[in-house]
């Protein structure tokens, strides 16, 4: 493991006034999102929208630092023939690529799930390392089962622990392969769950990652952490302001992460669009705190785009002005410097 190597790309990851573009939408998880805009989802469609993205320069050389790949993505060309990869590096964006193979039912917890990937993992990283990737991400899923639910409440400390177990044995694999890893433990924001019950849940998935990540021997100095923000349920009729949202979260964060640790990226986790932009710059404003804030958003930095293309190439210009828009509010966002009068403007 070359730690200096993997320090300098976890640092550039969280570049201030960059983000993350998470474009690592599975084959069933696009169809869905092509589906809202009536739009068939093929081999070439996928291309075409992942393109265009790629290819909004402005965007991606101003506020993209990286961007999280499917295993078809990683593999394909532009309409030219030139590689995807070869059009991020084009734009000074970092390759990265999705390895988690989704969940399963957690064995005796029921409600709660595992993440499954790591049989076969070490060498699948040792391809993708060849095929460019420099950083990897692994999802785990940690859903708060309804308040007044008390037989069978999740999360469990065991089903958390399974699944920071499996986020530490990811990193160390990827570490090994000279590719920074993501840690994603996200607390799932649907249901009614209270912004109390968030904050309890969070710290207790971040501590059990840490001492996971110890234990597997995972130099921090090249991990960036994607956690959720704390939030209440979106079912929940106690909603908490965006003061309260950014002050839970740093106090979280302070209390379970050290300050090794280059950088957090966080989730969207189903806020809206200007929700997660407007969250993030009042973390950054707060200050306070030894690491980088930024984002590694999917759908809230992609959805107003989405919206513009509709599926058609007369489309693309509108396309790329909305996304361009959207990496600019969340770059400012990183930095702080988001308002409501840029938002609008």
């Amino acid at each position: 493991m070359d730690l200096e190597a993997l320090n300098k790309i976890a640092v550039k990851m969280v570049t201030p006034g960059k983000g993350i573009l998470a474009a690592d939408e599975s084959t069933g998880t696009i169809k869905k999102r092509f589906d809202s805009i009536s739009t068939e989802s093929t081999f070439e469609k996928r291309r075409d929208w992942r393109e265009m993205l790629f290819r909004t320069d402005k965007a991606m050389q101003d506020h993209i630092s990286g961007v999280i790949l499917y295993d078809e993505t990683i593999r394909q060309d532009a309409k030219d023939g030139t590689s995807l990869v070869d059009l991020l590096h084009a734009n000074d964006a970092i390759p990265g690529i999705k390895v988690d193979m989704g969940t399963t039912p957690l064995a005796g917890r029921p409600g709660e799930t595992v993440t499954q990937g790591l049989d076969g993992l070490r060498e699948r990283l040792a391809e993708y390392y060849e095929l460019g990737a420099r950083f990897a991400k692994w999802r785990a899923v940690i859903e708060i089962s309804h308040p007044d639910q008390y037989v069978g409440a999740t999360p469990t400390l065991g089903g958390i622990k399974a699944n920071t177990h499996a986020l530490g044995r990811y990193a160390a694999l990827c570490q090994e392969a000279g590719i920074v890893p993501i840690v994603e433990p996200e607390v799932l924001m649907g249901g009614h769950h209270s912004v109390e019950r968030c904050h309890e849940v969070t710290e207790m998935a971040l501590n059990s990652l840490f001492t996971e990540l110890y234990e597997q021997g995972v130099a921090l100095e090249g991990v960036i952490l994607k956690p959720n923000m704390v939030v209440a349920g979106q079912k929940c009729a106690d909603q908490p302001s965006r003061e309260e949202i950014a002050e839970r979260t740093i106090k979280v964060l302070k209390d379970t992460v050290p300050a090794a640790v280059p950088g957090i990226a966080f989730l969207s986790g189903g806020q809206d669009n200007e929700e997660a932009t407007r969250n993030l710059d009042m973390m950054n404003k707060i200050g306070g705190f030894p690491w980088k804030m930024t984002y590694s958003y999917g759908r809230a930095l992609q959805q107003s785009a989405l919206k513009a293309w509709m599926g058609d190439d007369a489309n693309y210009d509108a396309a790329q002005i909305a996304f361009y828009k959207r990496a600019h509010m969340n770059g400012l966002a990183s930095k702080g410097e988001w308002s409501s009068a840029l938002e609008n403007a």
